[in-house]
Formats: structure tokens, sequence, C-alpha cells
């Protein structure tokens, strides 16, 4: 007969296997890809006793950008299906997934006449940080609109009905500005499959300032998520604004949702799984459900990226091909199971 380990050494061994998780991640994203390099040459690099820029200008920016991609992603996750009282619900729930690629599109297009040697990411090459901000620019947009279409933050169930509408026709009007241009239709289709290969020190910086933005205010609402699981009406009657908690809710992950699909495209199934997982492991309570959905999303999407970029070298597979691989199982597993819930 085996005993049950206490409530809170069995959350605090979550979080430190999290933690090592996040850090194995980091040591074997830098030193593995088309060039393997031994874990001296690795931290010499690091440590700016040598010059390398595989390390320095390639991987470790890379890196350290797909774990805030995961983490905002995890996190918003954690907080739309905490809202929405759905475990089902995604980080992509408010159209900002179509509306960023709706966006990016329109840059493309603006661009003008595309060379027949287009390459793969060359929207991104040329004037990335104006394809990043039309990227976000537009994944808020998409949010805006489906608040307005669904008459407020008050009714969820319109909420999720009007990011589905917001979604579709964005996306149909995406398919007729990609088919203009063959060119631009593989440079946009590279984009919505999700890759982290044109992330850069400049990205980094983006994702840190939004994580910093957006977190705290979620981290703080995880006691009004708690009482939301209750009900509306319970969580009225304690005495929380809950249209005023909708909103910043509402914002936050969407903010955080927003630039991680401004930076590397459309990356499904991080912010479904991370936080459906650790929810089994740490329970409902979601002052602590969302920090660890944050490192989960980091550590999920880290070695997913590995393996895009591990599994055919010297060539590499976009990661949000092998996170829908990896997720879609998952994802029918859940719809089985959670048949009834409500």
């Amino acid at each position: 007969m085996t005993l049950a380990l206490p409530l809170a050494l069995r959350r605090s061994l979550v979080f430190a296997w999290l933690l090592l998780l996040l850090l194995l991640a980091l040591v074997l994203g830098v030193a593995l890809g088309a060039v393997a390099l031994s874990p001296g040459e690795v931290v010499r690099a690091l440590l700016g006793w040598e010059e390398n820029p595989i390390v320095t200008q390639l991987r470790l920016p890379r890196v350290l950008g797909g774990m805030l991609v995961g983490a905002a992603l995890g996190v918003a996750g954690a907080a739309f299906q905490g809202l929405f009282r759905n475990p089902l619900a995604d980080p992509y729930l408010m159209g900002s997934a179509s509306g960023a690629a709706f966006a990016v599109t329109l840059f493309a297009a603006l661009l003008g006449g595309l060379s027949p040697a287009f390459a793969q990411h060359a929207v991104f090459q040329h004037l990335p940080l104006s394809a990043t901000f039309f990227g976000f620019l537009g994944a808020l947009l998409a949010t805006l609109l489906t608040l307005v279409l669904a008459g407020g933050v008050a009714r969820t169930h319109e909420l999720v009905l009007a990011g589905v509408v917001v979604g579709s026709v964005l996306t149909g009007a995406t398919t007729y500005l990609m088919m203009q241009d063959a060119d631009r239709v593989r440079a946009v289709f590279a984009y919505t499959l999700g890759n982290l290969a044109f992330l850069g020190w400049p990205s980094v910086r983006v994702l840190a300032l939004i994580f910093l933005l957006a977190l705290p205010p979620l981290l703080l609402l995880g006691r009004a998520l708690n009482a939301l699981q209750l009900g509306e009406e319970t969580a009225r009657s304690l005495g929380l604004p809950l249209e005023a908690l909708k909103l910043t809710l509402l914002l936050s992950a969407s903010l955080l949702t927003a630039g991680a699909v401004a930076q590397a495209g459309i990356i499904g199934f991080v912010g479904l799984v991370a936080p459906h997982a650790l929810r089994r492991l740490l329970g409902e309570d979601y002052r602590l459900l969302l920090p660890a959905s944050a490192l989960g999303g980091a550590v999920l999407l880290s070695l997913a990226d590995l393996l895009a970029r591990t599994l055919t070298r010297p060539a590499e597979l976009p990661v949000g091909v092998v996170t829908t691989l990896l997720g879609g199982p998952f994802f029918l597993y859940l719809m089985w199971r959670r048949r009834g819930w409500a």
C-alpha cells in the first residue's frame, strides 16, 4: 500500500520538475541542431570566453524567445479556460490568430511586387519589426471586434460564438489575399504553420516586455478565477466586479496571445495541453495553475522546437506541425473524456 504525497509537497515537486525541465530544454536547445555543439563549447560561449555566433546570435535568442512564446500561450490558455469554465478553450478563442494572420498577409500585400527568388521567410527578413507590429495589431483588433460583436464581456457564451465568426471571416479574407500571389502564399503559409526560426534578440525583448505587462494582472486575478469556477452568481455574491475582472482577463490574455502570434506565427495546442495537463497535477487553484501553465507552456514549446530542429536535420520542420501532431491526439482524448462536461 502506497501513501499519497501531501498536497503541498506534491505541488512543490511539480514546480521543481517544471523548473528542471525548463533548464534541460535550455541546455539541449542551445547545444543541439543542424550542427551539434559540445557542452564545453556552449558553456564557453555563454560565459563569453570564446566567440560562437551559433550560440549567442542564433540558438540562444531562439530558445529564450520560444520559451517566452510558450509561456505566453500556456498562461493565456489557462486564463481563457478559467474564464469560460471550459477545459477545451485555447488562447485563439477570441479570433486573435486569424487577426494576426490576416494582418501579416495584408502587410505582405502592401509590400508590392515580390521577386521570383522570394525566400520562405522573406516577409520577416524585410522590415521584420513592421511585420510583427502588423501581426500584433491584427490580433488585438480581432479581439476587440469579438468583444463588440458579443456586446461586451458579460455575455460569455456570445463571446465564444463571436470569436468563431470573426476568425472565420478573417481566415477567408487571408485566403483571398494569399491567392493573389503564389510567392506570398508560401511566405504566409510558413507563418501560419508557426516557426521560431526568425526569432532574434529584438523578438526576445519585445516578448519580455509584453510578458511583464500582461502577466502580473493575470496572476493577481487567480483568486477571482477560483471564484468564477463556482458560477457567476456566486462570484457576484462575493462582491467581485465581474465585468471589470472579465475585461482585465480578456485583455491581458489577448495581449499575451497577440505578442506570441506576432512573433512566432500560429502555434496550436500549447495553450490547450499545458494548462489541462497541469490541472490534473495541481488541481483547480488558479493561483498555482497560472504560473505553472506559463512554465509548462515554455517547456512544451521548447522541447517541440528541439524535435522540429533535429528530426529532419539539417532541414527543420515548422514547430506548429510538431505541436499539432503531439496535441491533436491529446485534444481528441479530452473531447472523449469531457463529452458531458459543462
